[in-house]
């Protein structure tokens, strides 16, 4: 892997990374009687592969707790 793939990966995951926290906040600040989120962050894959689709699908789920 190249060097800019690598910068590719660094600038996708640092925008999602504010967004995310930029929504997050929002939603808390929105719902302020709740004490807390249970979240999923998936990441798939939306590559058009035509008829060479990849042996396993790119795919991550992570789940996790934002505590008031």
């Amino acid at each position: 892997m190249d060097d800019n793939s690598r910068k590719d990966i660094r600038v996708l995951l640092k925008t999602f990374g504010v967004r995310a926290d930029e929504a997050i906040v929002g939603h808390l600040a929105k719902n302020p009687g709740v004490s807390g989120l249970r979240l999923k962050v998936t990441l798939s894959d939306q590559t058009d592969y035509g008829d060479q689709p990849p042996a396993e699908p790119l795919s991550l789920e992570v789940d996790g707790d934002i505590n008031r």
